[in-house]
């Protein structure tokens, strides 16, 4: 057992639904933690008598927060972050599909996995949903190096078997070959979980998206997740390869693909109907404004698909998206809510990250909080951790304010210490003493 005297901030629920019973805040706080789990988190006065001889680690001037969960990202597209110029479709052949193509590599893909998944941490997010590139070794190693940290991941294999260049072009036999390997081969272990990943539809054919349908039917066990209503250029491709379709996302309803284990991401180009029946399957939405301004996609109506019930979290899209810190990626948010004439509260932000993105994986029973019993991934923050930052704190009068802050200036100083499961896996002091 191992015990943080600290301040805490977590959710248990929507604020925009719960209002302040949403949010649990402790100002002197104290997280139990036992076996890799949360024992207890509340006040210091009322939990301290419960502490016994477990060893307890005061943290004065420090924040602990839930671990955020980054519900889209693409592993394969870190050597392309920062890419000048293009939209989405032009963008993905001058850069992303050459990129991927290099993933063929084992040496390389085992390479970028560990600098992958260290930049999570180091970003404070400690679940996340990530694509994969369409080699199956790309996949291994990313697995084989999220289950020595102990994290829970959940990546997929990108089915891609029309309309992409060859050295990314899978083929309907391999890709189901491969998917199944995945699945037989890592679900299970550690905290790994196995997304069915078609890219969208304009890059799958009718077999392959027929086949991925399959899959997520037959393996209850998965997750899909794919690409939705990105780019306007996008959408009136889909529409011409699929005329009988009703709308983008019907394409996906088609072939049995839109529920509760489904999670599209961008989601922009889509009208209330859309969104009501995406709530009614039980599917989810990645918001990713970083790359939604970066390509110049849109602008996600965030309170549209909420008022139809839509399950919303928050993505880093990198490497379209610019930047790993989901805190940096929410201040992004706040300003497509400006230019859409609904800013984003602090705690709905702070809510996105974490627990609303483990009820969009449908795993808000094991992280998302610090409740009891729940997976102890948390994370414990330095508000203070630059000179602008420690000065515009000292001036903040509320947790909301301070939060908002956060969302606005903070970037990867601000996390402190990274834990998955009570073990730490970050700590910025050690890097910065080395």
């Amino acid at each position: 057992m191992q015990a943080f005297r600290a301040e805490i901030v977590h959710l248990l629920d929507d604020p925009t639904v719960a209002g302040e019973a949403a949010i649990a805040h402790h100002r002197d706080g104290l997280l139990i933690v036992d076996g890799g789990h949360i024992a207890a988190c509340g006040p210091w006065a009322e939990l301290a008598p419960q502490l016994g001889e477990t060893p307890l680690e005061t943290l004065p001037g420090r924040l602990i927060t839930p671990g955020f969960v980054d519900l889209h990202i693409h592993f394969p597209q870190i050597d392309v972050i920062a890419a000048h110029g293009d939209q989405l479709l032009d963008w993905l052949y001058r850069y992303v599909f050459p990129a991927e193509a290099a993933f063929a590599d084992p040496a390389h893909a085992t390479e970028a996995a560990a600098f992958f998944v260290s930049e999570l941490l180091r970003n404070g997010t400690t679940t996340a949903l990530v694509f994969g590139s369409s080699h199956r070794g790309s996949i291994d190693a990313l697995f084989a190096e999220a289950l020595k940290r102990d994290m829970r991941l959940i990546a997929g294999q990108s089915l891609m078997d029309r309309n992409a260049p060859d050295g990314v072009r899978d083929t309907l036999e391999s890709s189901r070959r491969d998917t199944l390997g995945l699945i037989e081969d890592w679900v299970g272990r550690g905290r790994l979980g196995y997304a069915i990943t078609p890219r969208f539809v304009v890059t799958s054919t009718d077999d392959q998206l027929a086949m991925a349908a399959e899959l997520l039917a037959t393996h209850p066990e998965v997750w899909m997740q794919t690409h939705l209503a990105e780019n306007l250029a996008e959408v009136s491709q889909a529409g011409a390869m699929f005329p009988a379709a009703s709308d983008y996302l019907n394409i996906y309803e088609r072939f049995g693909l839109v529920g509760p284990r489904s999670v599209f991401a961008h989601c922009i180009h889509m009208d209330d109907p859309a969104f009501a029946r995406m709530a009614a399957a039980g599917a989810s939405i990645a918001f990713c404004p970083t790359s939604n301004l970066f390509l110049g996609s849109g602008l996600f109506d965030l309170k549209a698909a909420l008022a139809q019930g839509v399950k919303v979290g928050v993505g880093t899209d990198v490497g379209a998206g610019t930047s790993f810190s989901i805190l940096s990626t929410l201040g992004e948010a706040y300003k497509v809510g400006q230019l859409r004439g609904s800013a984003l509260d602090p705690f709905q932000a702070l809510y996105l990250a974490t627990l609303g993105g483990a009820r969009a994986l449908g795993l808000a029973d094991r992280i998302g909080n610090l409740q009891a019993g729940n997976e102890a991934d948390f994370l414990v923050l330095d508000p203070a951790a630059t000179p602008l930052l420690r000065r515009r704190m000292a001036a903040a009068g509320t947790l909301a304010e301070r939060l908002f802050a956060l969302t606005i200036l903070a970037d990867d100083r601000v996390v402190e210490r990274t834990y998955l499961a009570g073990v730490r896996q970050h700590d910025r002091a050690a890097i910065d003493a080395a």
